[in-house]
């Protein structure tokens, strides 16, 4: 158990009643150890994709702030790439990191590794047909290195997503700390709400017009 109330206070941006409230009300997965309350790191993300909408507000309010990772910024250093194939998850996540841009001193393989790792713990597909694979921990530390990238899949595959659909986009988000990582998957997780946004995943839009939409989305947020 890796994580404490104030780590959680830092993570959300919310004060420590608001922390303590959801423990009460049993909505936060969290463990009474040595009458301390202790939290798993991969059950909050998970906890952050699956709540979206309580959640969400907070977390894309650190936009406001000089923390706040440029959501258009890493998207457009990742790209977006269509057509991407193959017969398992293992095939279709190996032939998306070979299609984007990684890091030099990181190799594909140890990217992979990492993303299939994570995989076997628990899916990363969040339903509607989306996946966010990625790292359990941050494996870059240069913020200049940070991406997102959107594979199109060539034909939809089972990631054993919990609404039983099948996936048709990826999101891999290769990021360089804890907070960085969990506001971004709190803003994928945010635009995947609208079904706009998942109608132009599913016909695999080009870049710009991703990038048109997301950055409307990103003025809205800081208002």
């Amino acid at each position: 158990m890796d994580l404490k109330i104030k780590d959680i206070v830092d993570l959300l941006q919310v004060n420590e009643k608001t922390v303590y409230r959801w423990i009460k009300d049993k909505k936060i997965p969290c463990y009474r150890i040595n009458h301390q309350y202790r939290f798993n790191r991969l059950e909050i993300n998970e906890w952050i994709l699956s709540n979206k909408i309580e959640l969400s507000s907070h977390v894309l309010n650190l936009s406001a702030g000089n923390r706040a990772a440029n959501f258009y910024d890493l998207l457009n250093a990742g790209g977006v790439y269509p057509g991407i194939n193959g017969n398992s998850v293992k095939e279709i996540l190996q032939n998306a990191i070979n299609a984007i841009p990684t890091p030099e001193r990181i190799s594909k393989d140890e990217i992979l590794s990492a993303l299939l790792s994570r995989e076997e713990m628990m899916t990363t597909a969040i339903g509607r047909g989306i996946a966010i694979p990625h790292p359990r921990n941050p494996i870059i530390t240069d913020i200049t290195e940070a991406s997102v990238s959107i594979c199109y899949l060539q034909n939809p595959t089972d990631f054993k997503a919990l609404d039983k659909q099948m996936v048709h986009t990826l999101f891999i988000v290769l990021t360089n700390n804890p907070r960085r990582h969990l506001e971004m998957l709190s803003k994928i997780s945010f635009l995947c709400q609208a079904d706009s946004f998942i109608e132009m995943l599913k016909a695999q839009t080009p870049k710009e017009k991703i990038l048109d939409f997301v950055q409307s989305k990103e003025l809205e947020w800081k208002n």
